[in-house]
């Protein structure tokens, strides 16, 4: 099949891209870099010409409120109206577990926003929800970094390889359309301060992690399961310590 790969130069879309041409399929990797651009819309016609699927990892460039939710709805407006017209026979989207909990954060707003137009496109569909990514701990860190101190809830967390991310997407744009969704979580649960703490202490960080009930994640109060699968979640099997071990 010939598949479309939005944000195919990313940390997933490499992967995924490299994934899907090892099982013999064309998969073409989609991006400012390679002349696509969603937002604009260049390059959208030409690269979706002739696609079975497409499958969007792309990410917005800036997490700041206006920006993030204009990136998701214009460039997912645009995908969705070539792609139906070219005749695309499946969409699929990679987002976030609970994102339609915290509609305090802009960011998963933005991506609830995203759903929403693909769930309503009338184009056959599949979403793949992932947990937070074990890549992803440096830049939570940073981001509630307050005086040194780096201030987080105990709110569960379920963190995945992005390594294994990426197949479980592959593995939904080869299959039949779910017109659902499907979660994917790694095979652990730690609290939010936990997880973080152990990367610092990993990578020598000296930053003290402080638990703070009420410290914000991208602008929302997490309650203890609002980033949580559910239970019908396909589990990875990489855990924190081995993946730490192979950085």
């Amino acid at each position: 099949m010939r598949m479309v790969v939005i944000g195919g130069t990313g940390l997933i879309g490499s992967k995924l891209v490299a994934r899907l041409s090892a099982d013999g399929h064309q998969a073409v990797p989609a991006a400012p870099s390679t002349g696509v651009n969603t937002l604009t819309g260049e390059g959208v016609q030409d690269v979706l010409r002739g696609a079975n699927v497409v499958v969007d990892v792309s990410n917005s460039p800036s997490f700041a409120d206006d920006n993030v939710m204009n990136f998701f709805r214009t460039s997912t407006t645009n995908l969705l109206e070539v792609a139906a017209a070219a005749g695309v026979g499946h969409y699929v989207a990679l987002s976030v577990v609970g994102a339609d909990r915290l509609p305090e954060s802009g960011y998963l707003r933005a991506k609830a926003a995203q759903e929403e137009l693909i769930t309503g496109s009338g184009l056959p569909y599949s979403l793949v929800h992932a947990t937070q990514f074990f890549e992803f701990a440096g830049g939570i860190a940073d981001s509630a970094t307050v005086d040194g101190e780096v201030r987080l809830p105990g709110a569960g967390v379920q963190p995945i390889a992005a390594d294994e991310v990426a197949p479980a997407v592959g593995r939904a744009a080869v299959g039949t359309p779910l017109n659902g969704t499907v979660e994917v979580a790694g095979p652990e649960v730690f609290g939010m301060d936990q997880w973080i703490r152990t990367v610092l202490a990993a990578r020598s960080d000296p930053r003290t992690v402080v638990t703070d009930p009420q410290a914000r994640y991208f602008g929302a109060v997490l309650g203890p399961e609002s980033l949580l699968p559910g239970s019908g979640a396909e589990l990875a099997q990489t855990s924190l310590s081995e993946w730490l071990a192979r950085q």
